[in-house]
């Protein structure tokens, strides 16, 4: 049974972990490395503002509401993914191929289901990252905590280098 994140107006009702907004001096940040021929897809709704800025910024952008699980659209998924969903929103990229920018936590990285979903495919992996912890904003209507771990934009068949610093 399919796992839905189609839910209003945040990511995942279920965990407050997941209602927190990306500033958007993280996708300035990152928007160089972004390809400019490329249709993004964020997948993620939230509030809107992520697909919204990314338009902003010049890209076609495809952001809609609807479930993640059940769609594959665009040529690169950039987003800041609900992070109780890592591992599936992980594994359902990886098995549609789909280049990705993602904004997830660094102890992603010493995962064993990330070791295990890109075992055969860590040199097409690029890590992005910041001089500072993010900081972000908590959507409305949830209880803000500072208690993140440090976050990096994960990438996935989007540079050649491995090691990028923001």
């Amino acid at each position: 049974m399919p796992l839905s994140t189609n839910t209003l107006p945040v990511h995942n009702k279920d965990s407050n972990s997941d209602c927190y907004e990306t500033p958007t001096h993280c996708w300035d940040l990152i928007k160089k490395y972004i390809p400019t021929n490329k249709i993004i897809w964020e997948p993620f709704y939230l509030n809107g503002n992520s697909g919204d800025y990314l338009t902003n910024l010049g890209f076609e952008v495809i952001h809609l509401q609807e479930d993640f699980f059940m769609e594959n659209k665009g040529d690169i998924v950039v987003s800041n993914p609900p992070w109780s969903k890592n591992k599936i929103i992980l594994k359902k990229l990886k098995e549609l191929d789909k280049p990705f920018i993602l904004l997830v936590p660094i102890n992603i990285i010493a995962t064993n289901y990330f070791r295990k979903i890109f075992k055969d495919d860590l040199d097409n992996m690029t890590i992005f990252l910041f001089d500072k912890r993010v900081s972000f904003r908590p959507a409305e209507n949830v209880k803000a905590s500072s208690n993140f771990s440090v976050s990096i934009f994960l990438g996935y068949k989007v540079n050649e280098k491995k090691i990028i610093y923001l």
